[in-house]
């Protein structure tokens, strides 16, 4: 059974990572979610729980198993790394090497052959911002493919590109990615 790891950060799409987490468990695929801090105030872990029948990881100093170092062991069983919905903070974090949390640090834990997803969900100014695509340049730039975010009305009311790409869209880029890896 292929391990995708999913990380859920805190934009009002984060109910959407439900979505994804049954889809791709209904797929056959085993699905280890980890939750940044601020996505736990649009969704809980237990919803995720329920979905992927997996512990959700929340905390990076929470050791459950003392013999093993939960962020390594996170990345090492990992297939494919992906984040959805992705903050600019994450992708900030991310491209700039800081590890201050649990998902953070999963992610500079990874092996570089790891296919890794990453799906941008943020106000349009934010997500044009040119700090915030140099940061997406960067993760490009080492491996990161980016699952591009739809134009809609926003949250905030503002109508642009920044919307969390459709859940099918996602679905069917984390699969291809994972059939080609072990193509």
């Amino acid at each position: 059974m292929k391990k995708i790891l999913l990380g859920v950060t805190g934009s009002i799409s984060a109910y959407k990572s439900a979505d994804i987490t049954n889809q791709l468990v209904k797929l056959g695929y085993q699905v280890d979610v980890i939750m940044t801090e601020s996505s736990t105030h649009f969704i809980t872990p237990l919803t995720l729980q329920s979905l992927s029948k997996r512990a959700v990881h929340t905390d990076v100093m929470q050791e459950k198993e003392p013999s093993v170092i939960n962020h390594i062991e996170l990345a090492k069983q990992a297939d494919l790394f992906l984040i959805a919905p992705a903050t600019a903070n994450i992708i900030g974090k991310l491209a700039n090497g800081l590890a201050d949390d649990l998902l953070s640090t999963v992610a500079m834990a990874l092996p570089a052959d790891t296919p890794k997803l990453i799906a941008p969900a943020m106000n349009t100014n934010m997500y044009q911002h040119p700090l915030n695509q140099r940061n997406l340049n960067t993760l490009k730039s080492i491996g990161y493919q980016e699952i591009e975010p739809r134009e809609s009305l926003l949250a905030c009311g503002d109508f642009g590109k920044g919307a969390l790409a459709d859940t099918q869209i996602i679905i069917d880029q984390t699969v291809q990615l994972i059939n080609e890896r072990n193509a």
